[in-house]
């Protein structure tokens, strides 16, 4: 550390006080190279304001070091490091400043001044980190925009010298100058405008009679440099869009692009009229369904037998399950089910046909959100409405009351469904007859073929659980 101090009095404007501060740093400069990872410096003034001599140095051991060599009693000049010399001038720290170092390698530098007893600035304590990454990929962005203002120019310089660019697009191309003057005009876009009935459009007219005016300029161009814009004229309809080409910050003309985008408009028309006439159609299936049922209702009541009258009522839940499936996309006219409220209104359904005056029955909804597409959801909603028919009719008979559970799981490739009920379960005697019910054939065939599923029942003291699974399409959303 004397050599610091002998240093800084032979070389600097510092006293031998000052020069022993200094020393006394320098004896922390390799810990606060470590903890920063960059090179760390002191630089002391020198009689030469232009200039600063750098009295000690330390490598970091955690990153690697700017330096080769050691670079103490070279000096560090203000063309090269200017924040050192501004630091060790005003007494104010610099932070983020760009220099070159010894080394020629250019570095961003933190500076923070050094201020002895006497309460004047004696020198400046420097981290130094390479940033050349950076310094190259700014030059390359510089090289990018600069070739491109050049490619603009030089498109714009065809248009103006020769009258013409090669037509390499479908789109029509117009050019013209800072003047909104028309300079070049490709064949397409002569032929765009005679089919609107402009066909006396040519070089040398302003940008403003294009299209009958109606081409809406504006502050467009001269704000963003970016204008879009769709024109319809009978069946023709052109998407427009106008650019500006800079030289430096002055306008030096733009490019109008013209695409003709009619068969598109046409196909998204035809597709609006599609799913209109689709919504009509599902819309009227389910009011046919809701008529079959109606009828299916008169008849029901003119029966005086209950066996008859329940296979009506069944018969009218099913019919109204695929009901709620066509309401829904007459709806939002989209091939995907919210299979959630299908549920809902089902039971809805159920329970206002099939549960009797006395009795109190609810079904309760848990688990995952679940969408299907309609197919599936038309399936699995009339395998929903046999389960739940099932246990109002089984499993309270003759109990007061009763609740039903609709349990839903999706995962990655399983998607489970569980209706439970608290019933009165179904006896080994009767179990075998419960699996030749109607309904619950139905409900295996459905899940077995339509679903490519697997159906499975349970049933004790405490009652019936029936689970469904099938393939899972879609990712849930957690449900409560």
């Amino acid at each position: 550390m004397d050599s610091i101090k002998e240093l800084c009095l032979e070389h600097t404007v510092l006293n031998e006080h000052d020069a022993e501060t200094i020393a006394n740093l320098a004896r922390h400069l390799q810990l606060i190279a470590d903890i920063s990872q960059a090179d760390v410096f002191i630089d002391c003034p020198m009689t030469d304001k232009n200039s600063a001599l750098v009295v000690a140095q330390a490598h970091p051991t955690t990153a690697t070091s700017l330096y080769r060599t050691s670079v103490v009693g070279q000096h560090a000049y203000a063309r090269n490091e200017p924040a050192v010399l501004f630091s060790l001038l005003s007494g104010q720290p610099v932070i983020g400043s760009r220099g070159i170092s010894q080394e020629q390698i250019a570095m961003r530098q933190n500076v923070s001044p050094i201020v002895g007893h006497s309460g004047k600035v004696i020198g400046a304590l420097i981290m130094e980190q390479d940033i050349s990454d950076q310094v190259e990929q700014e030059r390359n962005v510089e090289r990018l925009l600069e070739t491109t203002e050049h490619l603009s120019e030089t498109l714009l310089a065809i248009a103006m010298s020769e009258g013409r660019v090669q037509s390499l697009m479908h789109e029509g191309i117009i050019l013209f100058d800072e003047r909104e003057s028309i300079t070049y005009m490709n064949a397409r876009s002569r032929t765009q405008l005679r089919e609107i009935g402009q066909p006396s459009v040519a070089e040398g007219d302003g940008i403003d009679g294009l299209f009958f005016n109606r081409l809406q300029w504006g502050d467009g161009l001269e704000g963003a440099g970016i204008l879009c814009q769709e024109l319809q004229f009978g069946k023709i309809t052109y998407e427009l869009k106008a650019v500006s080409i800079y030289r430096g910050n002055r306008t030096v003309g733009g490019l109008l692009l013209i695409r003709d985008i009619s068969d598109l408009k046409e196909k998204d028309k035809q597709l609006m009229i599609k799913s209109a006439v689709i919504k009509e159609i599902h819309h009227r299936v389910k009011n046919n369904l809701q008529t079959v049922s109606s009828l299916l209702r008169l008849q029901m009541r003119r029966t005086k037998h209950e066996e008859v009258a329940a296979i009506y009522r069944d018969s009218m839940d099913r019919i109204n399950s695929i009901a709620v499936i066509h309401e829904m996309l007459a709806y939002d006219g989209s091939d995907s089910i919210d299979f959630n409220e299908v549920i809902d209104r089902i039971s809805k359904n159920i329970l206002t046909s099939s549960v009797k005056p006395d009795q109190f029955v609810q079904i309760k909804l848990d688990g995952d959100e679940l969408t299907l597409p309609s197919e599936m959801a038309t399936t699995l909603a009339l395998v929903v409405n046999e389960l739940i028919h099932n246990s109002v009719q089984h499993a309270f008979a003759n109990r007061p009351s009763g609740e039903i559970g609709i349990t839903i799981r999706v995962r990655a490739q399983v998607t489970e469904l569980q209706v439970a009920d608290n019933g009165t379960g179904i006896t080994t005697a009767s179990y075998q007859q419960e699996r030749t019910h109607l309904g619950l054939k139905i409900a295996e065939m459905l899940v077995e073929e339509n679903l490519d599923g697997n159906i499975s029942i349970a049933s004790d003291e405490r009652g019936t659980r029936v689970r469904i699974t099938f393939p899972a399409i879609i990712h849930p959303t957690e449900g409560g």
